[in-house]
This record gives structure tokens, sequence and C-alpha cells, in this order.
């Protein structure tokens, strides 16, 4: 069994594709305060929630049913294809994964709304470990929530 892997998910939202791309990448101290599943965020390294690889976040939130923790670095932000990738690591996140990466590309649909493609990028420390399919869960229940709240914005 491979200790590596890949698993997406695309998700149809109403709100342009631009402000989820705004909300992930310039307001993700926010998310906190959108999403039921999140339980706090807050800034343990660096002075700016939004600098790629120059600060760490520090955050709790809920997945499969478990409170769990784990520190965030923006691996990547990309303006003109409106992606970002975001590095987990340490807590409960170290527990089982060598490498945890949640990336997201968001792309204007040509009826309105937009989809938004979540991929996670995993190395497990042993084949003990089940692939992040808990995350992908969270991902879809989040970009719901998070939705809702920039319509109504």
């Amino acid at each position: 069994m491979a200790l590596t892997g890949k698993l997406s998910i695309e998700i149809g939202i109403h709100a342009p594709a631009a402000k989820f791309f705004h909300l992930m990448t310039k307001q993700l101290h926010h998310v906190q305060n959108v999403c039921e599943r999140v339980h706090g965020a807050k800034l343990h390294e660096g002075d700016e929630w939004h600098s790629v690889g120059g600060s760490v976040k520090h955050w709790t939130y809920v997945i499969d049913g478990k409170v769990t923790t784990c520190k965030e670095t923006v691996e990547s932000i990309d303006e003109q294809n409106l992606s970002a990738t975001y590095k987990l690591f340490d807590g409960d996140v170290g527990q089982h994964y060598k490498v945890l990466k949640l990336s997201f590309q968001v792309s204007d649909k040509e009826n309105g709304g937009a989809t938004v493609k979540w991929t996670t990028e995993y190395e497990k420390i042993n084949n003990d470990v089940e692939a992040p399919y808990g995350y992908i869960e969270y991902l879809d229940k989040c970009t719901v929530e998070m939705d809702s709240h920039l319509v109504k914005a």
C-alpha cells in the first residue's frame, strides 16, 4: 500500500471566484468565524497571516468528529490562476502524516458562480494511517459555509 497520494473534490459555489480567492488568501483569519468545524486560529509566528512561507498559524478544528490541531503555513499563492497551497504540520497532523498539503483552485463558471477544486496531497507516516478522507469532508463543509457567508456579504 502506498504511503503517498492525492485526494480531490470539486465543489460548486454561488460566490464569484475572486471573492472566494480573496477570503482564502487575504482574510484567512475570518474562516474561524465562518466555519462551524473551525474552533480557533491564531498567528503563531510572524506578523502577517497571508505571507508565503513567512508566518505560521495554529489551527484547532474538527476532523471525523475529533478536535484536531496543527500548524499551517502558506506555501504558494497564484493570483493569476486563483490558487493557493497550504502546508499543515505538527500537532495531530504530525502524528499521522509526514506531508499534508491542502491546495485549491477556484474558477468562474460561464452561467454564474464558480467551482472550487480542493486537492489534498499527503505522505502517511506508515501504512496503518488512513488517507486523509476526513479532510475532504471538512473542506466540502467549510467551502459550503464560506460560500454562504460570501453570498450574504
